[in-house]
């Protein structure tokens, strides 16, 4: 019962950001950003993307290294989380080359995994940088321990890490705000 409740919760608070459709224009993506395949194991799945468990999520959110680690959970139905993605491609191109991995995580329904969520991967080339994490699965202990701010209770938002030292962002970013964020750990 008690899992019900959560998941309803955390579906709820997911429903929170207004569901919109909008392309998003196409650039092209740096072939140094993360590839999902090498730092996440995949769960099973029929989808092209690779689904990832709670677990595999929380063991790559805690890698420490000279890397920065920009994990985006999104879903496509979000409007703010849509407008953002457009920022985050620019700073994907601008640091090709430099140690900066790139990760979308998206939160979008089981059923818009082979369809909504495949489209958006293909059309923003970003089915490299895209994994699928089954918000059911989620519960509290999720959010306390990988996050100091995130709940849960809204999308988007952006965890940021390099060794020791974490950011988190929850809500849209604008461009200045994430060029900020990302360079203060680039410093």
């Amino acid at each position: 019962m008690k899992k019900i409740i959560l998941s309803t919760l955390v579906l709820i608070a997911l429903s929170g950001c207004k569901k919109e459709n909008q392309k998003i224009e196409d650039t092209s993506v740096s072939s140094d950003s993360i590839s999902v395949n090498e730092n996440m194991e995949p769960a099973s799945t029929s989808s092209p993307l690779p689904e990832v468990s709670p677990e595999n999520v929380g063991k790559y959110l805690a890698k420490s290294s000279d890397t920065l680690y920009v994990t985006n959970f999104f879903a496509t139905w979000c409007g703010p989380c849509m407008r953002e993605i457009p920022h985050f491609k620019n700073k994907m191109q601008e640091l090709k080359g430099k140690p900066v991995k790139f990760t979308f995580i998206s939160l979008d329904n089981k059923a818009d995994w082979d369809g909504a969520v495949k489209r958006f991967a293909e059309e923003n080339n970003l089915s490299e940088h895209i994994v699928l994490l089954d918000g059911q699965k989620l519960d509290q202990n999720f959010f306390k321990n990988n996050f100091k701010q995130w709940d849960g209770g809204s999308i988007p938002f952006t965890y940021l890490k390099k060794g020791d030292k974490t950011d988190e962002v929850v809500g849209m970013m604008t461009e200045d705000m994430l060029n900020s964020k990302i360079d203060s750990f680039l410093k």
